[in-house]
């Protein structure tokens, strides 16, 4: 690296529902430490105000507000708003949630008071490095997404449809994802906008089918590609709480899903537990039942990127594990832990372009 190069760091769903907050990062803040610039994805709110939403999947997506200290204790500059639990507690949950957060020292992106508070970057200078910051959500329930004159998160709806694979009853049919013109013009024309003003601009995307390992939707190719050709020069995917593919497009690197980083969730029991496992098909891990999305959760992803003014020079990714107190873990290059890691993210990406390259503790993407 150079004196004129920084490094980000970034990270996917962070939110642990259990007390301490402070006591998830001991592991892994040494090594934040290092980044210029570290990013992560908020996945609760924080706020004793509100009123649980008809539309709200989970009761639990709203914490103490102490509990926003996570992103504090790891350093994060920028966090993202733009989740799918983001208006649960209605508005003035959200609200207090993006002033927790600032309090914390971390700017919010991908959502506000309006569509255009919600579409607005958050730029970060650092070393005379301008980096641009966007997050979208493609996981929306009725009336999260910000409109004109209505707070909500920066929207990149996708249609679903139904396609017939073979003209018999009982066959499954194939799923057919398009993003909305109009949502993926709005992403388009923010990133071109943001290339103006910054050296570098990184597009969050809240997406994707949760909890299922490997498997991608078909819109995140092409929202992913669309954005690349628009100027964007590094994708940071989230949601499905377990690491997925990174992919090499136009020289560009996008990763699909990041996975959890500091994580928990109510235990759930035996019957909670057999209906998540039979509806997607995913093992729980008994060794954490506080990490319940299945036995890839415990898997995790560092993003690490050194930008200059010139662009996205080089992309790695820290392979991380998470122990069974729950706290992130980078894992050191001679560990058979690290080479495994290796392998599972080879499997997870295997139908997407990409080389991976091991140097030291770090795989470098290419």
């Amino acid at each position: 690296m150079t004196e004129r190069e920084i490094v980000l760091m970034a990270v996917g769903d962070t939110g642990p529902f259990h007390a301490p907050a402070d006591a998830y990062a001991a592991l892994v803040k040494p090594r934040l430490a290092l980044a210029d610039i570290r990013f992560a994805q908020a996945e609760r709110l924080y706020s004793e105000r509100g009123a649980l939403q008809v539309h709200a999947e989970i009761p639990n997506a709203r914490l103490k507000p102490d509990m926003a200290a996570v992103f504090g204790d790891c350093g994060f500059d920028v966090v993202s708003v733009a989740g799918n639990h983001a208006l649960d507690w209605g508005e003035d949950a959200f609200f207090d949630t993006i002033a927790h957060l600032e309090a914390q020292g971390a700017r919010a992106v991908g959502g506000g008071r309006n569509l255009e508070e919600a579409r607005r970057p958050v730029v970060i200078e650092r070393k005379g490095v301008r980096v641009a910051f966007l997050a979208y959500c493609s996981i929306l329930n009725e009336g999260y997404a910000a409109g004109p004159r209505k707070a909500g998160v920066a929207p990149l709806r996708i249609h679903t449809y139904y396609e017939a694979v073979e003209h018999q009853p009982g066959i499954a049919p194939r799923v057919v994802t398009i993003p909305y013109d109009d949502d993926l013009a709005d992403m388009v024309a923010d990133i071109k906008a943001a290339r103006k003003i910054a050296d570098v601009v990184v597009v969050s995307q809240h997406w994707g089918l949760h909890f299922v390992p490997r498997t991608i939707a078909g819109y995140q190719e092409t929202v992913a590609k669309a954005a690349f050709a628009a100027g964007a020069g590094l994708v940071l995917g989230h949601h499905p709480h377990v690491p997925k593919a990174i992919g090499v497009h136009d020289r560009k690197v996008c990763f699909y899903s990041l996975g959890n980083f500091i994580m928990s969730r109510p235990e759930r029991g035996p019957e909670q537990a057999a209906a998540f496992e039979k509806h997607h098909g995913v093992k729980l891990d008994p060794e954490y039942p506080r990490l319940a999305y299945g036995t890839d959760a415990k898997r995790s992803l560092i993003a690490r990127a050194v930008l200059s003014r010139k662009g996205v020079e080089r992309v790695s990714f820290l392979p991380v594990l998470i122990d069974r107190q729950l706290r992130p873990e980078c894992l050191p290059g001679g560990d058979s832990r690290f080479a495994e890691a290796v392998n599972y993210m080879e499997w997870a990406s295997e139908d997407f372009p990409h080389t991976f390259t091991v140097d030291g503790d770090e795989v470098v993407v290419s």
